[in-house]
Order: structure tokens, then C-alpha cells, then sequence
């Protein structure tokens, strides 16, 4: 009989001019008494009589049923060896296989059909309790991470998840319940409860959030939506006593809760280093019809562009922006304000240290936009090439912002021309290591200009590193704590 083992599928490529697939590559030398069955099998239609999964302990069968249907539907061959890579891959998506081999045999039995198939699915179930450690460094900032997950925990690929982190200027510690749509993993409902703990020393505040949350994903179209209710107890205090006057004003404790919904549409190769596709990311955050202390309206964007060019260098265009209008006469957050500046955004200068401050202290603003122009080439003479030296790349940019706060009573011509006044902008270049698919490290060379008073900037070497760094100036993002795998 000829057999079929899938992990000789993993290369093929799914689909494409690259599909180079014959049967005889993978079909092992056939008995002369098989012969007939075996030409069958690779120039006429087949059928696939049974599908089974083996290895099964606590997972329900249920919800496999769903990830491999598709493999019944195969009308030939190599059409089932596709669709059982596929469903390979789907299985392992689920996070609860460590393993999942699939052979494909011929029917046998009283019922066999002469172009009948077997498909069965070894599975390989992931521990009852995993755990994980490693180190954290981005933007300034080191950080320790303890992980316990309880992966697959009723069967169904629910995955309970408990991460603490110890960093120089955050400390953190949540709870998480990730459940997943049966044959629809991208539709998942996540809760958390967690507590937050950073220090922010470009404003001289410290602050501690205790808080719940409740996410909807789910995809529409070619759209990613995602709704999320979130509760936060803030406290605020002062991190040294040399804090301004503002910022001792803002200290105590504040309740706040709030509805958002991010829709995204992402077509790029890599959200790290990716060299073409677009990414469009729209987000919008209501507080205070819920209940709470804060009460505002907020919304901010992302667009990034990426087109590949000759020899191999890259184009990227970003763009971002942001508006924040308090609800109900009361005066906006200093948590819950837009920051801009830094490595991550208009490089150059310091950390959250271009616009509104008082006595030294950055205040954020209501309004901000910023953007972007890259440009990616590979290592001058290429060393390295088709290795090591693939992952660097020669980094020339320009970068362009402003933050302010506006006053909403003046209408949108207004606030546009404040917007477009005092712009910082930046230029330089540099060196950019991929690493992995997980981060990426720049060593830049800047220059700052249309330097505003009370600006900071930071020398003219800069070293820009982070996990899955988001080019964007935007909100710090303290009041906001996602439970996601990467």
C-alpha cells in the first residue's frame, strides 16, 4: 500500500507559481501487485471514506470536526494532500497540539472503495500546565516575565493564562480566560483581570491600575473588528517631589470605564519588517456612559504603506493621528492624553517630550498627528547574502509631528492650522536588525529640527529597540492591558 506522511508537506507552498507537487515525490516505491490501485490514485479521481484522529486525552472531538471537514471534500491525490496540510496547520493554530503528524493511506475493509482514502490525524496534546520565562528589553526599559498557562483547559482550546512582570519601570501582574468560536478561532472572547504598576518620569507621575476587561474579536470581510469593555481603578501620584504644580493636581483616584472598538485591515508580509502590503487601523474609545469619573471621546488612526523597490530596498510611508474631546465640561486626564516623541516616533527627541509641559513636566495633548518616510536597503556590497547578513538593513528616515491641545469651540479650520504649527521633524539614518519574526533593533543617527521651547531632545545617537514596535506617537497606553500571544 502507499502511504503518505504529512511532514514531507510542510515546504510545499499553498498556492502560487511556486506549486511544484508530484505524487511520485512522496509515494513510497509500490508492490508490483499494486500497481493498478497505484495508478488510480495518482491519474483519477479519489475519495476520502474516513478521516480519524489519534491521540486524543481531554480535547473533545467536536471541535476537531471543524478543522478537518474540509479534508472530505478532496477530489483527487494531491488535492488531499493540500487539504490535510491545511488542516494540519489549523489544528496546530489551536495551540493545544504540540505534534500533529497525518498519514494517508488506502482504503481497506469490507466498505473500501477502489479509489477510497484514509486520512488519520496523529495528535500529540500540549501539557496541562506550561510555563514560561524570559527577558524584555525595549524603548529604555528592561523587564523580568513569569508565565503559567493552562492551555486546552475544558477541551475546547480555552487556555487560562497568569503573567507577571518585573521591569525598571512597570510591574505587572494579570489573569486571563482566552475562549475561542469552534471552527472559528479567529472569533474569540477574552477576559482579564489585572493590576499595573509604572512610573513615567518624562511627566514625574506614577500610576497603579486595577482593572477588568472583556474582548470580542472577530473578522468581517477583510476587516478585523474588536469590542472591548474595560473598568479601570487609577491612582495617580507624584514620582518625585520636584513634581510641577499640574501634576500634583492630577493625583488621587479615578474610576473609568469605557467601550472601544479597533477595526483593522492588515495585508502586510510582516508586522515586524514587512516589505509590501498596507495596514489601515481605525480605533475609537467612549468613557463615561458606562459610569466612572472620565468622560470623553476618543479616536486615533494608523495607516503604513510598504512597496518594494529595486534591488531589493524598501519604501515605507506611516501615518497616525489622534483627537480626544472631554465630555461634560470637565478637563481631560493626564492618563488618558496623547504623548509624541521618542525612538518609536519622531525620533530625535526624548520620550514623550514634545509639547505641553509645565516645569519640566510633559503633559501630553488632545490632539496630535504624525508620520513617516522610510527607506530599507540591504548592506552595502551585501555580506552575508542568503544568511546571517540578511537580517540588517541600512535605515534612512523622516520623521514629522506636532501635539497640541485645541480648543474645540474654534471650528475644524482652526485646529488644523494649530495642528500644522511648530512641526518637529527629524532625519537621519542608521542600521535595523530583524529579530525574528518578534522584534526589531536600530542603531540611528539623528537630527532633530523645529526644536519648540521646553522641548527635550536626546544627543544625536539613538537606539530604538522594542517587541512588535509600533511605529506611532499615540497614547502611552497605561489604561489599556491586552492578554494576547504574539
Amino acid at each position: 500500500m502507499g502511504t503518505v506522511h504529512a511532514k514531507s508537506l510542510d515546504p510545499l507552498p499553498m498556492h502560487g507559481r511556486d506549486l511544484d507537487v508530484h505524487p511520485e515525490d512522496f509515494m513510497e516505491t509500490p508492490d508490483q501487485g499494486q500497481d493498478s490501485k497505484q495508478e488510480i490514485l495518482e491519474n483519477k479521481d479519489v475519495v476520502v471514506q474516513h478521516v480519524n484522529i489519534q491521540g486524543l486525552g481531554r480535547t473533545k472531538e467536536d471541535l476537531l470536526g471543524y478543522e478537518i471537514s474540509d479534508v472530505f471534500h478532496a477530489k483527487n491525490l494531491i488535492d488531499v494532500m493540500k487539504r490535510a496540510h491545511v488542516a494540519r496547520q489549523r489544528l496546530l493554530r489551536l495551540g493545544i497540539f504540540k505534534d500533529v503528524e497525518v498519514l494517508i493511506d488506502t482504503s481497506e475493509g469490507t466498505d473500501a472503495l477502489p479509489n477510497g482514502l484514509d486520512v488519520t490525524f496523529e495528535v500529540t496534546e500540549v501539557k496541562r500546565l506550561t510555563g514560561s520565562y524570559n527577558t524584555m528589553v525595549g524603548n529604555n526599559e528592561g523587564s523580568m516575565v513569569l508565565g503559567l498557562k493552562l492551555p486546552n483547559m475544558l477541551g475546547r482550546a480555552e487556555k487560562l493564562t497568569f503573567q507577571f512582570s518585573y521591569g525598571t519601570k512597570e510591574t505587572s501582574y494579570g489573569l486571563s480566560f482566552f475562549k475561542p468560536q469552534p471552527g472559528h478561532f479567529e472569533r474569540n472572547l477574552t477576559l482579564n483581570m489585572y493590576k499595573v504598576t509604572g512610573q513615567f518620569p518624562w511627566s514625574s507621575l506614577k500610576e497603579t491600575d486595577r482593572g477588568v476587561s472583556a474582548e470580542l474579536n472577530f473578522p468581517l470581510g477583510v476587516t478585523n473588528h474588536t469590542l472591548k469593555w474595560e473598568g479601570v481603578w487609577r491612582e495617580l501620584g507624584c514620582l518625585a517631589r520636584s513634581a510641577s504644580f499640574a501634576v500634583r493636581e492630577e493625583s488621587g483616584h479615578s474610576l473609568k470605564s469605557a467601550l472601544s472598538h479597533t477595526v483593522s485591515v492588515d495585508s502586510r508580509n510582516s508586522a515586524i519588517f514587512p516589505s509590501r502590503g498596507a495596514l489601515l487601523r481605525i480605533n475609537q474609545e467612549l468613557a463615561g456612559y458606562t459610569g466612572g469619573d472620565a468622560s470623553f471621546l476618543k479616536e486615533d488612526f494608523e495607516l503604513q504603506l510598504n512597496r518594494r523597490l529595486f534591488w531589493d530596498s524598501v519604501l515605507s510611508a506611516s501615518l497616525w493621528g489622534g483627537m480626544l474631546y472631554p465630555i461634560g465640561g470637565q478637563a481631560s486626564c493626564i492618563a488618558d492624553r496623547f504623548y509624541l516623541g521618542g525612538p518609536t516616533s519622531v525620533r530625535g527627541f526624548g520620550m514623550y517630550s514634545i509639547g505641553p509641559q509645565s516645569e519640566g513636566d510633559y503633559l501630553g495633548g488632545e490632539a496630535y498627528w504624525a508620520g513617516g518616510l522610510h527607506l530599507y536597503t540591504p548592506l552595502p556590497f551585501r555580506p552575508g547574502k542568503g544568511g546571517f547578513g540578511d537580517l540588517f538593513r541600512t535605515h534612512f528616515f523622516l520623521n514629522a509631528g506636532n501635539l497640541c491641545n485645541l480648543s474645540y469651540g474654534d471650528g475644524p479650520r482652526a485646529h488644523l492650522q494649530k495642528l500644522a504649527e511648530c512641526i518637529r521633524w527629524s532625519y537621519g539614518a542608521g542600521i535595523v536588525l530583524r529579530l525574528g519574526n518578534i522584534a526589531r533593533l536600530e542603531l540611528n543617527y539623528c537630527v532633530p529640527m523645529g526644536v519648540q521651547s521646553g522641548d527635550s531632545m536626546h544627543g544625536n545617537w539613538k537606539l530604538a529597540e522594542g517587541r512588535q514596535r509600533r511605529e506611532s506617537g499615540g497614547s502611552r497606553g497605561r489604561c489599556s492591558w491586552n492578554w494576547k500571544d504574539s
